[in-house]
């Protein structure tokens, strides 16, 4: 590659990504899911489009593909709070597992008697298509207020299934079904998500306790340290043939719910970098598909995506939530808001990069049914979700607080902004009861610098900064919390480890 080459990549890489941001707020505008518009912006370039660049490399493809979703994984498990996803995680652990059986058994039956595949092909359908996406689930569901439990199950199980679906498309993917030991099967599986839980959480633990107690020379070392963290969870993962995937979602998680220092720095580069690996991702998917050999595949993405949605999903959900306390209403929803975006095609490729007989028409129709499938899914959620009487339009958003140790003097400092509708609004600062070893030193209200006093009342939108020594740091951020969701009678260790305050 000459310097001439590599200048034109970088202009139209540049172009492309901005092209792409700005893409983002159309989406939210229009209510169009922003990854149609990155792979249309990958097909317009493709050697079909009006960018002529020919991309023809499957192995190329999910390589980057992989590299994407461990991104991607690892900022939804940052951006997780653990006391809203933990009353959820045994309806997402079975949905992520019976769920997923009974989606890939639906489909893989009509696929093979509606239109005629192999019943290895027709498997390998039905277990592409039976994961959700991370990425379409965060990007969209965080935009609806829907009720805490139900939006943390979908979160819960889009970044736990990729395990078992990624494990049942590379046993697919290898040979004959019949090859296969049922019994081997079902206990790789189940060494890989024992083994990939038991990597992520000694990383996720490991990682939080030495970047607490590692005073970098710049803040903005912790974010890099934090995201290297989740990737070496995955590697671990992958190099002792575990589940990476589930290992870096894990160690996202324990590291996103712990004390790490410069907080919303390390939250805010985390999701700044899953935005560029779902456009990269997006944008050569589109590359990758060649628009002329999608005529075939769109009927069987037709037939199959609704057998997917009006009976696979469906059925898994009703399977997975009927030994919960889940209402009929909320298990619509969960069955509509099943999405589907960047993880079935990148599935699709390992079948396609494996030389599958039939593996690339199967990533046609994966193509194709994501595309339709999103678009009707994704432009409907909301009027959906207000049908059935799943929001709720006054929750407010939970504190967020940021953090910076001060390591020469024993203490941290926190910084923290009242959100709208949060109960800190019209509480003095003598009623916050902090613990002995923290005090309110700082106040920010419309551009104006105060020192507090227990007689300074608290108003939505005010900045605070409050020192707390590092004993009671942990009991500050509960009680404040605690405060945010109930006010200022809120009992002192209530909300402080997902408990409801009272």
């Amino acid at each position: 590659m000459t310097l001439d080459e590599l200048d034109r990549i970088l202009l139209l890489g540049a172009a492309v990504l901005l092209v792409a941001v700005s893409a983002v707020r159309l989406s939210s505008r229009t209510g169009l899911p922003s990854l149609l518009i990155y792979l249309g912006i990958g097909v317009l370039l493709g050697e079909s489009g009006v960018g002529g660049i020919a991309f023809d490399d499957p192995q190329l493809a999910q390589g980057l593909g992989v590299c994407a979703l461990v991104v991607i994984l690892a900022e939804g498990g940052l951006t997780t709070r653990w006391r809203e996803v933990r009353p959820a995680l045994p309806l997402a652990g079975v949905l992520s597992t019976v769920g997923v059986a009974v989606s890939v058994a639906v489909v893989a039956v009509a696929a093979h008697h509606l239109f005629g595949m192999p019943w290895q092909l027709a498997l390998l359908a039905g277990a592409v298509l039976s994961s959700t996406d991370a990425a379409a689930v965060f990007a969209t569901l965080r935009r609806l207020r829907l009720r805490p439990r139900l939006g943390a199950v979908l979160e819960a199980e889009s970044g736990l299934n990729d395990a078992p679906v990624v494990i049942a498309v590379t046993l697919l993917s290898l040979g004959p079904v019949t090859e296969i030991s049922p019994l081997a099967a079902l206990g790789l599986v189940a060494y890989e998500l024992v083994a990939g839980a038991a990597i992520g959480l000694a990383v996720g633990f490991g990682g939080a306790w030495i970047l607490r107690r590692s005073a970098l020379p710049a803040a903005g070392l912790y974010p890099l340290a934090t995201i290297a963290m989740t990737v070496l969870a995955y590697a671990a993962g992958s190099v002792a043939h575990a589940s990476g995937f589930l290992a870096v979602y894990v160690a996202g998680l324990v590291l996103g719910n712990s004390r790490l220092p410069h907080r919303r720095a390390v939250l805010g580069f985390a999701e700044g970098l899953a935005w560029l690996a779902q456009i990269g991702l997006f944008v050569l998917l589109g590359l990758l598909v060649s628009p002329g050999d999608l005529g075939p595949a769109v009927l069987p993405a037709l037939g199959i995506g609704a057998v997917l949605l009006f009976a696979g999903r469906p059925l898994s959900v009703l399977a997975s939530a009927s030994w919960f306390r889940v209402r009929p209403r909320e298990q619509a929803f969960l069955a509509w808001a099943g999405l589907r975006g960047a993880v079935p095609i990148v599935l699709a490729t390992i079948p396609y990069a494996a030389e599958v007989p039939g593996g690339r028409q199967l990533f046609d129709i994966v193509f194709v049914l994501v595309v339709v499938f999103t678009l009707v899914q994704g432009t409907t959620l909301p009027p959906v979700a207000r049908l059935l009487g799943v929001l709720e339009p006054g929750r407010a958003d939970d504190l967020q607080v940021e953090a910076a140790p001060l390591e020469e003097l024993g203490a941290d400092l926190l910084a923290l902004t009242i959100p709208p509708g949060s109960r800190l609004h019209g509480v003095y600062v003598g009623e916050l009861r902090l613990p002995v070893g923290a005090s309110v030193v700082f106040l920010l209200r419309a551009g104006r610098r105060s020192v507090p006093d227990g007689g300074t009342r608290l108003r939505t939108g005010d900045s605070l900064l409050i020192v707390a020594t590092a004993d009671c740091r942990d009991d500050t951020e509960r009680r404040l919390r605690a405060i945010g969701r109930s006010g200022r009678l809120a009992r002192w260790f209530a909300g402080g480890n997902g408990g409801t305050a009272g």
